[in-house]
């Protein structure tokens, strides 16, 4: 197990700047899904939350379920238990209701702001980078607890996360798997036994998160936590893994696909039947063959792109840079897009555009994710992508 209190690197990316103490090398090496990571004072995160970042979003913004939950004693309560009709011109029935939120909050429930990414945008345009720095897509929520109150007892995440101490302290326990390296479908429910009796055991770590302190936990690590003499709030970033296994999905579903194309294997069983027999040799040849010839990168970049959203795009600030666009219009590709030119294809996580010839060389200019002037890629060419959502009006 790798543990290490030490102070902030301000180098390298998010990563390195505000989340841990070491290079992303030796992040990569030593740390990523092996091992907790401690981390003190490794960033100043008001930036990103804070107590009255917290308030406007639960009593100005109109929250609605599932962007939050309320746990007492680990257990979520109804939804029906904090929620109520939005008033005259809102006929929305599950909006929160902040008056019964408080009244759960004050008996000692905590509070679960969830996929902050969504609706905070300082932490939108952080889960961004980060998941793009990773490679893998993040969420976002912030737990706010009251004092001397738990929200979960021991369990595991189905994916990696980083805990961010926002306000007060919250004292972990962290104790080894039971079930290393879960998969998404393989939650702590189905190890339950496991869990309960792992929970008696001493564990592993054993601290109190001060404000600015960040907890590196891979999924599958046991962990609960307690907020100690005073209001709670931390932000747990998660990692959703890409895994092998998903990979080997992804080959296994190519694979399928090339022998839907093939008439032997569309073919019917013989008749009367009882079991696979000589067939399966067929088809077991068949489907290795097949396996060696699938690419699963397609599929795979398909998936990925639909695991994340683009960076948020005004309507009417759109329609103002396709009114006003000029050759000095400086312009840029849409954040988190996850762009790839697929020969002449431009696929984005906002679809795809088939380009012509002499538009390919502006294609991967603006891949670069730099600021470019409108007359120096063509009018046209940047009409096309602003109205497609592809690229926006960038500062001059």
């Amino acid at each position: 197990m790798t543990l290490r209190d030490s102070g902030p690197d301000t180098g390298g990316g998010v990563l390195e700047a505000r989340l841990v103490s070491l290079s992303r090398e030796d992040f990569a090496r030593d740390v990523w899904g092996r091992a907790p990571l401690l981390t003190r004072g490794a960033s100043d995160f008001s930036d990103l939350l804070s107590a009255s970042a917290v308030d406007e979003l639960i009593s100005r913004r109109g929250l609605r379920t599932p962007f939050l939950r309320v746990v007492d004693n680990g257990s979520p309560l109804p939804e029906s238990s904090f929620t109520s009709p939005g008033g005259v011109g809102a006929t929305i029935a599950d909006q929160i209701d902040d008056t019964a939120l408080w009244r759960s909050f004050a008996a000692g429930s905590t509070l679960v702001l969830q996929a902050l990414q969504r609706t905070w945008e300082p932490i939108t345009e952080f889960a961004s980078r980060l998941g793009t720095e990773l490679g893998h897509p993040v969420q976002a929520n912030a737990y706010v607890t009251p004092p001397q109150s738990r929200g979960f007892d021991d369990h595991y995440d189905v994916h990696d996360v980083f805990v961010l101490q926002i306000a007060g302290s919250k004292r972990w326990t962290v104790r080894e798997p039971v079930h290393p390296d879960p998969l998404s479908d393989q939650p702590w429910t189905l190890h339950r036994a496991a869990v309960v009796d792992a929970a008696r055991e001493m564990p592993c770590i054993d601290t109190v998160l001060e404000p600015g302190d960040v907890l590196y936990l891979p999924r599958g690590w046991l962990h609960a936590a307690e907020a100690q003499g005073s209001v709670s709030i931390h932000l747990t970033l998660g990692i959703h893994n890409w895994t092998r296994y998903a990979l080997a999905e992804q080959l296994a579903q190519s694979a399928l696909a090339l022998l839907r194309a093939d008439p032997e294997m569309r073919g019917s069983l013989p008749l009367g039947t009882s079991g696979p027999g000589d067939d399966l040799t067929l088809v077991r040849k068949r489907l290795v063959a097949a396996l060696a010839d699938s690419d699963p990168t397609p599929a795979f970049h398909r998936t990925r792109r639909s695991q994340s959203r683009p960076a948020p795009m005004g309507p009417l600030a759109q329609l103002a840079a396709v009114d006003n666009l000029a050759p000095d219009t400086p312009v840029r590709l849409r954040h988190a897009l996850a762009a790839r030119l697929e020969g002449a294809r431009l696929t984005t996580r906002v679809g795809w555009l088939d380009l012509p010839t002499e538009d390919l060389p502006s294609a991967h200019q603006v891949l670069d994710e730099d600021v470019h002037k409108a007359g120096d890629l063509g009018l046209p060419f940047v009409e096309r992508l602003l109205r497609a959502g592809v690229l926006v009006a960038a500062e001059p």
